[in-house]
């Protein structure tokens, strides 16, 4: 398992999102070229809602041509406000709902033990067209910046839209930690984007049950 850490904020339009895109520097950390990307996320659970239970989140991301599971687990001390730090795993997958049908990963694992012989079915679908760029400081890469124009679907229709700007550390580590409250500091300033204690499953979520 590793350690997840990022900062999540929220914007009602993609305001924020295009002028962090071409935003040279974030505070004294420089910005890394603007490099686009489609994704698919599509979130599993049994239809009893075992991992949900369990505070735990399966997602299937489909990347430039790949698929990879993903696994989120509850949040652990230090979470507050926009900080988020929770366990992940990853491992390889294939588009397939069956968990058989993927390569073997401690991931997988210790998914058949979260939903327990249970079939897996997709509660929502995150359709995100993503603006990645590298953070460095002194010229020490520590962490991604992404701004995502996210589309919730469900059962083939489209159930809201998100806009959304996380940092996520490239590894938990104290030095970089320590960096954390200078970038937020900046990022709570930028006109439109609101500090974020929500996931986007959550948010997803919300938007499914009010259509």
């Amino acid at each position: 398992m590793t350690l997840e850490v990022e900062l999540k904020y929220r914007a009602a339009d993609d305001g924020p999102l295009r002028r962090l895109a071409i935003a040279p520097m974030l505070g004294r950390a420089d910005l890394g070229a603007a490099d686009p990307v489609g994704e698919i996320d599509r979130y599993l659970d049994t239809d009893d809602g075992r991992l949900a239970s369990a505070r735990w989140a399966c997602r299937l991301r489909h990347r430039r041509g790949t698929t990879r599971l993903f696994l989120k687990g509850p949040a652990v001390a230090g979470s507050g406000g926009g900080l988020h730090r929770r366990t992940e795993l990853e491992g390889p997958a294939t588009d397939e709902l069956d968990p058989e049908a993927w390569p073997h990963s401690p991931a997988r694992e210790l998914l058949d033990r979260l939903r327990d012989g249970h079939p897996l079915e997709e509660r929502v679908r995150l359709v995100q067209r993503r603006t990645e760029r590298t953070v460095l400081v002194d010229g020490d890469p520590i962490g991604t910046l992404t701004l995502d124009v996210v589309r919730v679907e469900a059962d083939g229709r489209q159930r809201g839209i998100l806009h959304a700007v996380e940092l996520e550390l490239a590894a938990a580590s104290q030095a970089h930690e320590a960096l954390l409250d200078e970038l937020d500091a900046t990022l709570r300033t930028v006109n439109g984007l609101e500090p974020d204690d929500r996931t986007k499953l959550e948010h997803a979520l919300d938007c499914i049950a009010d259509r």
